[in-house]
């Protein structure tokens, strides 16, 4: 099988992109994790990118030569499939074009429902019953692009923002690889 080369894109802790490098070590997972790029320079994601000798570059998004940047490593590493996995950043419209079709996205909530920021403040002032993950292609709209996998929980009274960040990430880990297996499967 020959494996894609991939770029995780990440602003913060990583665990996704710990769990997506886990996976991409079986043989039988189609991708394979060739760079990780960052817009924060403090981000502890980029322990998992260094522990596992996984190229990494870091981008300051507030300078306006950025998407140069970007799309040059890219080139730079042969990447043609993209995971965006807590980057807390727009996607240039440029970036969309270029890699139409090859951008995924992993969200906190059954979109189209809470999309953007603060999910998990929105679910409970809404009295939500069901949380989870949407794994989607990425599209010029803001969490909007064709759904690929949706994992959902029941919300228990007495949950708070913390028990749904933990539910929702633990079906993130199981979510975002069985959404890239999905893609490549039925390619």
């Amino acid at each position: 099988m020959v494996k894609r080369k991939t770029c995780v894109f990440i602003s913060g802790k990583g665990s996704n992109l710990k769990n997506l490098i886990s996976y991409s070590r079986d043989s039988s997972f189609p991708i394979k994790i060739s760079l990780v790029i960052s817009n924060n320079r403090n981000a502890s994601g980029i322990n998992f990118a260094k522990k596992y000798k996984v190229p990494y570059i870091l981008i300051n998004t507030k300078i306006k030569s950025h998407e140069n940047k970007i799309l040059m490593s890219l080139k730079k590493y042969k990447i043609s499939f993209i995971c965006l996995a807590g980057y807390m950043k727009i996607i240039s419209k440029n970036l969309i074009r270029y890699y139409e079709g090859k951008i995924i996205n992993i969200h906190p909530s059954l979109l189209p429902k809470f999309k953007g920021l603060n999910t998990f403040s929105r679910m409970l002032e809404k009295n939500e019953t069901k949380g989870g993950c949407t794994v989607h292609f990425v599209n010029d709209k803001l969490d909007s692009g064709i759904k690929i996998i949706q994992k959902f929980f029941f919300i228990k009274s007495g949950d708070n923002e913390i028990i749904l960040k933990k539910k929702t990430q633990n079906l993130e880990y199981r979510a975002f690889p069985e959404a890239i297996i999905k893609i490549f499967r039925d390619i």
